[in-house]
């Protein structure tokens, strides 16, 4: 008589654990890489602040060149100018930036007393600028993996005024 070395159970088990297994393979291999967002500076406008603090809301337009929607429940930003850190914000604010195309969004950000003083005393040893180059980093919080982070990096113009302005009077 034929006698199987598993018991009939384990054998189901085990066939079981195999489709399982190849169904997480497969999962997994959807989630593959992605290309990173792009992200550009749209706008910043002033925002009433408190005490010294300034505040801005910055616009974003988040271009999504994947496959897939990017879901998200939260938003984080860093600004630096001049190489500085400068303003800081965050927002839970929930939406999505759909496959292939983009969504604006807006963050607000504060800049601390500190970080004007610091960049005004940069101002005053250097020669006039009219660009100021600004790097940007942040996350779109949620999903599967916790996120996906951004950063983007460039100059803004200064408005005409502050050009005009000799560099000991700034």
């Amino acid at each position: 008589m034929f006698r199987p070395a598993f018991p009939v159970p384990l054998r189901h088990a085990t066939a079981a654990l195999l489709v399982l297994l190849a169904l997480a393979l497969a999962g997994c291999a959807s989630l593959g890489p992605r290309e990173p967002v792009r992200i550009n500076v749209v706008g910043i406008e002033p925002l009433p602040g408190q005490g010294m603090e300034i505040r801005f809301t910055v616009r974003l337009r988040v271009q999504n060149p994947n496959e897939r929607a990017i879901d998200f429940d939260g938003l984080a930003l860093e600004l630096d100018l001049n190489g500085k850190p400068f303003a800081t914000g965050v927002s839970d604010r929930q939406g999505s930036v759909p496959r292939f195309g983009e969504a604006l969004l807006e963050i607000p950000v504060s800049v601390s007393a500190a970080a004007v003083l610091r960049q005004a005393l940069g101002a005053l040893e250097g020669k006039p600028a009219t660009e100021v180059p600004y790097t940007l980093r942040g996350r779109l919080a949620g999903g599967l993996l916790g996120g996906m982070r951004f950063s983007d990096s460039g100059t803004l113009k200064l408005p005409e005024p502050l050009r005009d302005i000799p560099p000991g009077r700034r």
